[in-house]
Order: C-alpha cells, then sequence, then structure tokens
C-alpha cells in the first residue's frame, strides 16, 4: 500500500487581548523585570478573558487555520486538541470545537502529553492520515494556563500564558510534509512537573484547594536540566530517521519555555540565531499552544517557504517530549 505524503497545508493562531507585563507581576510577587528576562526571556504573556476558556481560543485559531488552508469545516474529518487545560473533564474540548466550528464530519478527542501535546498529536493526525482513513484533520494546542497558575508563587506565575495555535493536515506532494517522528517519554519523572488534585488520586476538597494542590507545581532545576538534555536529543534523533544533518535545517520551531533552553539547542544544532523561531519574549510559555503559535507566526514573517525543512521539537511534563520534521 502506497502511504500517501501528508504535511501542514493551513496555520492559525489565537492570543487575547489582556497582556500581562513583568512590571505587572513585579506587583504581584516578590520578583523584577531584569531577573525574569535574565533567566528566562519572558517579557509579557497573554490572559484570556473572565468569559473565555480554552475551546474559545482554539477556535479562534482553527478559523484561521481553516481560512489558510483554503477549507471549511465542513472538510475537516478529525479534530484533536492538545490540552492539560480543557474547559471541563468532559465533554473533549474537541468535541465543544468540533460544535463550534460546525464541523459536522468530524471525529474529535482531546490529547494530554503537557507541553509536547501538539507534536504527539501532530505523529497521531498524520498517521491516520496517511493509512487512508482520514484526509483532513485540525491539529490545536490551546491552553488556559493562567487558571491553573498560581499568582503567589514566583517561581511559576512569571512563566505561563494562554493561547491557541492550530494547523489543518492534508495529502502534499510527494517528496513534501512529515518526514520523520520522535517521541517519548519517562513516567518516572512526573511528580518534577504537575497539578496533583482534582483527578481520581486526590479529588477535590476543602483541604485539597487549601493546600493549592489545583496549580501547577514544578521543580524547576530538574525540569531545566532535563529540558537542556532532551531538546537538542530529540531534534537529533528526528533528523537521523529523516535520512538529514543538522546543516540541512532552515527553521527551527521549539517550545518556547526558557531562552536559555532555546540556547542550549541552538547550539547543539550547530545553528545560527536566525534559523530559530522565538517569540517567548512576548507570550511566555503556552504548553502545547507555544509550537503552533510559533510556527503560525513564522509562516506570517514569511520566514517559511517551499522546501524549507522545519524541525519541530518540544518537551514537557510526564516527562514527555516530541520532535517532527517537515518538508515545506
Amino acid at each position: 500500500m502506497n502511504m500517501p505524503s501528508v504535511g501542514i497545508i493551513g496555520t492559525g493562531k489565537y492570543v487575547p487581548e489582556r497582556v500581562l507585563t513583568n512590571a505587572e507581576l513585579e506587583q504581584m510577587v516578590e520578583t523584577n523585570d531584569e531577573w525574569i528576562v535574565t533567566r528566562t526571556g519572558i517579557r509579557e504573556r497573554r490572559i484570556a478573558a473572565p468569559d473565555q476558556a480554552t475551546s474559545d481560543l482554539a477556535l479562534r485559531a482553527s478559523q484561521e487555520a481553516l481560512r489558510s488552508a483554503g477549507l471549511t469545516a465542513e472538510d475537516i474529518d478529525l479534530i484533536i486538541v492538545a490540552t492539560i487545560t480543557p474547559d471541563m473533564f468532559f465533554p473533549s474540548t474537541a468535541c465543544l470545537l468540533q460544535d463550534k466550528l460546525g464541523a459536522k464530519k468530524a471525529a474529535a478527542f482531546d490529547l494530554s502529553a503537557a507541553c509536547s501535546g501538539f507534536i504527539y498529536s501532530l505523529a497521531t493526525a498524520s498517521s491516520m492520515i496517511a493509512t487512508g482513513m482520514y484526509k483532513h484533520a485540525l491539529v490545536v494546542g490551546a491552553e488556559c494556563l493562567s487558571r491553573i497558575t498560581d499568582y503567589t508563587d514566583r517561581n511559576t506565575c512569571i512563566l505561563f500564558g494562554d493561547g491557541a495555535g492550530a494547523v489543518v493536515l492534508g495529502p502534499v506532494e510527494e517528496g513534501r510534509g512529515f518526514k520523520s517522528f520522535e517521541l517519548g517519554a519517562d513516567g518516572s519523572g512526573g511528580e518534577l512537573l504537575c497539578i496533583s488534585g482534582g483527578g481520581s488520586r486526590l479529588p477535590a476538597t476543602a483541604a485539597s484547594i487549601d493546600e493549592k494542590k489545583h496549580f501547577i507545581h514544578m521543580a524547576g532545576n530538574d525540569v531545566f536540566k532535563f529540558a537542556v538534555r532532551i531538546m537538542g536529543g530529540a531534534a537529533e534523533e528526528a533528523l537521523r530517521k529523516a535520512g538529514l544533518e543538522k546543516s540541512d535545517i532552515d527553521l527551527l520551531v521549539p517550545h518556547q519555555a526558557n531562552i536559555r533552553i532555546i540556547n542550549s539547542a541552538i547550539n547543539r544544532l550547530d545553528l545560527p540565531e536566525d534559523k530559530c523561531m522565538v517569540n517567548l519574549d512576548k507570550y511566555g510559555n503556552m504548553s502545547a499552544a507555544s509550537i503552533p503559535v510559533a510556527l503560525a507566526e513564522a509562516v506570517e514573517q514569511g520566514r517559511v517557504n517551499k522546501g524549507d525543512t522545519l524541525v519541530l521539537v518540544g518537551f514537557g511534563g510526564g516527562l514527555t517530549w516530541g520532535a517532527s520534521v517537515l518538508n515545506w
């Protein structure tokens, strides 16, 4: 059976209007702009409006991606939303999005792999298209991380923001599209980055709320060390699977978590800075939304051209990681 080539045929993004600056955070916790910028590279982040949930952000990004692809919601057979901040436990955010879009023919589900979720979702959707199960898929990374951030914890509240990025996948001409995926997990590091409350292990109680078990907990130094090691390594492995060299990379689109982690990946891959997409300073860490938003902005800015070799790479809670190589 000849597997069709599958690629990205449309991109879109949406970030909320509200900007939370480092100067504002200085008024909330003991921190300062210079400290945040030096250690993270973040200057501001976006915060969803009180009446916005993850599906609302996903809707705006998805509509833009569909316009970019020249398709309608009726053309979509599959919707995957990568998120750790669903509107609710169930139904899935993907089902809520399917209804809002009017994508009546689409199967829909959420995928949970934290900041690696978008890459995991690309691998899942592209495989389903390659086997002939579906023709067009909408893959969305969307997060309202402000809803699970403790704004009294200076170690985490400086990092996270809200937003959504979306891509449409479909058949592309032979030789283009996805060349490889590298996915991985190390569950032994699960406690390093987690929300321990709200699930079947620790259901919500007055005590769990008082103890702030429903906010992001992160062992920053351990996660940093893991990220520095895994970002470059996952990208190198995806390149190896694709039969390509580091010198073949036209643009690296990494998860936007910390500028020092991104710089370590750039150095390991021997890339000049202008071959790496960085928008961390504007949005902070948007978890599963980081890579698709960065990709959509790179396309908007004319930094992605037909035939370019792109490497997408991310890491996140789980611990998880993922990388993909594609020919645009």
